[in-house]
């Protein structure tokens, strides 16, 4: 594959003392490890802190036993192997079970412990399952990385996607742009694809995932606007982590630069209670009042992205905060009723999914055009 060096001995990072490797390497034991020599150039090795550094490099916190491999219950959903379908028009499909760095928040950690299980290798299953169901108009490719396929393995599998006629969307999750943008900028094939399969009538989008603006480079930019030239839409998605971006200035500053380069800020996710996650999750309404100062520093853009946790049941907005409650929808479900629904929950300053709210105090299904329903007065 074209670009930097990939590393997956924590051992062999000089940049960290002997010593300390050591002891890292314990983590990674248990939780992969891979990075790039790109990216290991981004992060300021004089401080520990460094936001980067806790993206890419394990830490001793993560042996805390806390949470779960399937925060989301996905395999709840999972129809055939590799594919999930969870809501009524979207399908997810598990190509890759390789990245160019595997985050240290990664929610989906367990594919790169259980040697691929749960992958599909042959989608022909998948695109038969799909063209059975036309109500699914939207195919997330997902991973792992699809950006870490060859080429002409993505080719195929769009390929495959693109010829049922349902489906007009094609989404690729991707941390390509951040973590390698040599991926793109080396590989005139593969934007000769997008070209192909991104038309004015079905575009691709690809999702990027750039969780600080460090991490938009010259050549990452560069790399995004070469996916633009290719006809792919561009949406950024990311958790909010403690030490990386629980920030207002920093989250805002994130915003606007995605909105500079044209790459929309679409969610912004609750940190997943996954195994050995603690030390990133930031407690749910700290969360929201870090999202809504940042985005007093935005202009409409920049201030798009959705604040929302993907949980079991579906991706559940965070909506508003008083005093005394706090405000939920469903922005998404996996039961369509509920899409909409608007709860009211008695406020918990330490809770930090959804599951840790015990006391409600209106839950209601919001019909088309009725505003939400009054909350009781204090």
């Amino acid at each position: 594959m074209p670009g930097p060096k990939y590393i997956t001995d924590i051992r062999k990072i000089t940049q960290i003392p002997a010593e300390e490797r050591e002891r890292l390497a314990e983590v990674a034991r248990r939780f992969a490890f891979r990075t790039n020599e790109y990216y290991l150039s981004l992060i300021d090795w004089d401080d520990p802190a460094d936001p980067l550094r806790k993206i890419a490099i394990p830490d001793l916190a993560e042996l805390e036993e806390w949470g779960s491999l399937d925060a989301s219950e996905e395999s709840a959903f999972t129809v055939l192997p590799g594919m999930e379908h969870k809501y009524d028009q979207t399908a997810l499909l598990l190509v890759s079970d390789l990245c160019a760095g595997y985050c240290r928040y990664c929610f989906r950690k367990r594919l790169f412990m259980k040697d691929g299980e749960e992958l599909v290798r042959d989608i022909s299953g998948d695109v038969a399952y799909i063209a059975r169901h036309p109500e699914i108009t939207n195919v997330l490719l997902s991973g792992g990385d699809p950006l870490f396929l060859s080429t002409p393995r993505l080719d195929a599998l769009l390929g495959q996607v693109r010829a049922i006629d349902s489906v007009k969307i094609v989404r690729i999750g991707t941390k390509i742009p951040a973590y390698n943008p040599y991926r793109i900028l080396d590989d005139p094939a593969l934007l000769d694809l997008l070209r192909r399969y991104s038309t004015p009538e079905q575009r691709i989008y690809v999702v990027t995932q750039f969780n600080h603006p460090r991490e938009l480079t010259g050549v990452a930019t560069e790399a995004l606007d070469l996916l633009h030239r290719a006809g792919a839409v561009l949406a950024n998605q990311t958790p909010i982590l403690r030490g990386i971006n629980d920030d207002p200035q920093v989250l805002a500053d994130l915003f606007r630069t995605l909105s500079w380069t044209g790459n929309a800020p679409y969610y912004l996710f609750q940190c997943r209670p996954t195994l050995g996650n603690r030390h990133f999750a930031v407690p749910l309404e700290e969360g929201y009042r870090i999202v809504e100062l940042a985005k007093q520093h935005c202009s409409g853009l920049a201030k798009r992205s959705t604040f929302a946790m993907s949980h079991a049941t579906g991706k559940i907005a965070v909506v508003g905060l008083d005093d005394r409650y706090i405000y939920f929808t469903y922005h998404q479900a996996a039961q369509r009723e509920d899409i909409g629904r608007f709860m009211v929950f008695q406020r918990n300053p330490q809770a930090v999914w959804f599951d840790d709210y015990t006391l409600p105090v209106r839950s209601c299904r919001t019909a088309p055009g009725r505003a939400p329903p009054e909350v009781p007065s204090p």
